[in-house]
């Protein structure tokens, strides 16, 4: 099994440098996080930019669909901030024959508490066991990102039926 992993920023990259929440968007921690884990699957990291999810314009998404689209793998995880991960799913909706799963943090991998590496351990089997589509993996649960949104009150994703 190989996995393509693209990091986009996004909190679960984020280093903060005070209480007032300055921050930057630093060096993506997955690589870390799977050698950690001790992980047996072959995967390569690439970063295609260092944004909060909040600064991604339509072009950035244009970029990442067409990093995920000319991608050889079949299987393609991307890290992405949690505030515009449902519009940038929505924006590689149309590419075929891979899987491809979007994941992110609501708190900093970097922190000692985060929901960072439990995110992206799902995210990672659910890559490695969903049929080809576009989906989103947060708090244990796979979304279709035109039926999804995060619910900022909640910090967790929901289904737009409820």
């Amino acid at each position: 099994m190989f996995i393509k992993i693209l990091t986009t920023g996004g909190t679960i990259d984020k280093i903060y440098f005070d209480a007032k929440s300055e921050f930057q968007v630093g060096d993506p921690q997955i690589t870390e996080l799977l050698h950690e884990a001790n992980v047996s699957f072959n995967f390569e990291v690439d970063s295609i930019m260092r944004k909060d999810s909040l600064e991604i314009t339509d072009n950035d998404r244009r970029l990442i669909h067409d990093r995920a689209a000319g991608e050889p793998a079949e299987r393609i995880l991307i890290t992405h901030g949690t505030d515009s991960m449902v519009e940038t799913g929505r924006a590689l909706m149309d590419i075929p024959g891979k899987t491809v799963v979007l994941t992110g943090a609501i708190q900093p991998a970097r922190l000692r508490v985060n929901d960072a590496i439990f995110n992206i351990g799902f995210a990672v089997s659910a890559v490695q066991q969903l049929p080809p589509g576009i989906y989103i993996a947060m708090n244990g649960r796979v979304f279709d990102p035109s039926g999804s949104r995060k619910n900022v009150a909640e910090n967790r994703f929901e289904n737009l039926a409820g």
